[in-house]
């Protein structure tokens, strides 16, 4: 549009733009066939289209996405590229998870795999800086699953698809709480073990270095642990 079409004060523009009438009747039927492509796309593309997405999944769907808005409000675009895009973007995620089943080498590549953030009680610092997660969101997600302290986890992974699952140890040790600083009356009424373990990653005081930092972390402050 040219500068002296644009009025602040042409509210029929701004609602319904310069489409003719008969084009909202356009619009129905253009998004009753997107609805119904979009439903073949995504039984194609799996059930798991429906619950948790993996990367490729997820890059389908916004692939879709993006396909499916022009010809829904352009009246100018037609369907058909629509269509094609959908093809194409179907096609490659069925090729990407035959690969997967194939390989697990070549599902690692395209999704990623999975990392452990705590280990024996401890968080793997390394680990955790390549997952850009912070300690306080790893510790709300123990939290959240009602653990008190570190010492109760076996493993805690972070899996491909951006989710968390968590091995306990069957007869948990000391280890560092997971209850925030914010509240101090909980804190205190935790067990402590008589040990002491690091401040940042929970590792016990026995692996310290001989300048007493943490050899998992590098911190030099220790806390009690609890049990």
């Amino acid at each position: 549009m040219k500068p002296d079409e644009i009025k602040l004060n042409d509210w029929m523009r701004m609602l319904v733009g310069n489409a003719p009438p008969e084009f909202f009747i356009e619009i129905i039927i253009r998004l009753v066939f997107i609805f119904i492509l979009l439903v073949i796309a995504m039984r194609l593309m799996g059930l798991r289209m429906a619950a948790q997405l993996n990367r490729i999944e997820m890059i389908a769907l916004f692939s879709l996405a993006a396909a499916i808005g022009v010809p829904l409000q352009a009246p100018d675009r037609g369907l058909l590229p629509a269509v094609l895009i959908s093809i194409i973007v179907v096609g490659i995620g069925r090729l990407l998870a035959k690969g997967s089943k194939r390989s697990q080498k070549f599902e690692q590549v395209t999704e990623d795999d999975y990392t452990i953030l705590v280990q024996d009680g401890v968080m793997q610092m390394k680990n955790l800086k390549k997952t850009r997660l912070t300690i306080e969101q790893l510790l709300a997600q123990l939290r959240s699953q009602s653990i008190r302290h570190l010492g109760e986890v076996k493993r805690l992974y972070f899996e491909a698809k951006g989710t968390f699952s968590m091995v306990k140890e069957e007869m948990p040790k000391p280890g560092l709480a997971v209850i925030p600083a914010s509240d101090p009356d909980f804190l205190h009424e935790q067990p402590q073990a008589g040990s002491q373990v690091c401040r940042t990653c929970g590792a016990g005081r026995e692996t310290a270095k001989q300048d007493n930092r943490c050899s998992n972390c590098n911190d030099d402050e220790w806390l009690p642990a609890i049990k």
